[in-house]
């Protein structure tokens, strides 16, 4: 496995990860280490002080702490920065900067073990990653790269398990970008992903056995998947998901309702376990 990682990052190398060593990117330099008046005891102690700065409102602080904790290697930092910089959150909006925080962590910690404590932090890089190069970043020489995007998700769903990978890469499936159209494939990494609660796989995991796309049709088991998605989704944010099941309901006989009823209480009893 370790031989197969590295040739996955081999093959990313000139356009994710950053410079420093054999695999780098030309038009990224890895930031001078800042000063700081702010003495830390380490990397780690950086990160607690700007956690604590952050939860306190205290942004600037925030910032500061989690900088130096990211010049120590401190991937939570590093992570931490790179969504502040997406979302604008207490520091100008900047998706460049924020793709070369994720680029950093998947550079400096590919082959972190899955399942270790740092491993969901690496699986999220490589999701971002993922998702800046479906449309690139304008402005930048960071530019969209859908195949790109593919072998990201495929990554960190195959390697890391990570649900959010497998979704993302089930729609490009779904929707044939950056690789083959292939219903059977997205049908594949949607189950691995709703059996790991994750509403939007469950949901298009749900439409796809409703209908019958790339799966046999299972209409029951369909609307189960469907009802698992509406309790948990967001109605502010998933409304998407609502509307999906009210129209397999609507399409669904009487006996296919109590049929997947009954699935979605066993899939509830089996999490409870």
């Amino acid at each position: 496995m370790r031989t197969s990682r590295l040739a996955l990052l081999l093959a990313l190398a000139p356009a994710v990860l950053w410079a420093g060593g054999a695999l780098a990117l030309d038009t990224v330099a890895r930031p001078a280490a800042r000063s700081s008046a702010e003495a830390f005891a380490s990397g780690k102690d950086a990160l607690r002080s700007g956690v604590r700065n952050y939860n306190a409102g205290d942004k600037a602080g925030a910032v500061k702490a989690l900088e130096y904790a990211a010049d120590q290697g401190v991937a939570v930092a590093l992570w931490k920065l790179g969504r502040m910089y997406a979302d604008g959150d207490g520091v100008p909006q900047d998706d460049l900067k924020a793709f070369e925080y994720f680029s950093r962590i998947a550079d400096d910690n590919a082959d972190e073990a899955p399942g270790s404590a740092r491993a969901g932090v690496v699986a999220s890089a490589f999701v971002a990653l993922g998702n800046y190069f479906l449309d690139g970043i304008k402005g930048s020489y960071v530019q969209a790269n859908p195949e790109r995007a593919v072998e990201l998700f495929q990554y960190a769903a195959a390697y890391f398990g990570d649900p959010n990978a497998q979704y993302y890469l089930a729609r490009l499936y779904l929707d044939g970008t950056g690789t083959d159209r292939d219903p059977r494939q997205a049908a594949r990494w949607l189950n691995l992903a709703a059996e790991k609660g994750h509403h939007p796989a469950q949901a298009l995991l749900g439409q796809l056995l409703v209908n019958g796309q790339g799966v046999p049709k299972q209409r029951a088991r369909g609307l189960a998947w469907l009802m698992a998605a509406r309790e948990g989704a967001d109605p502010s944010r998933e409304g998407w998901i609502e509307r999906l099941h009210a129209e397999a309901v609507e399409g669904a006989s009487e006996g296919d309702r109590r049929a997947a009823a009954a699935m979605l209480e066993q899939m509830q009893q089996t999490k409870r376990r």
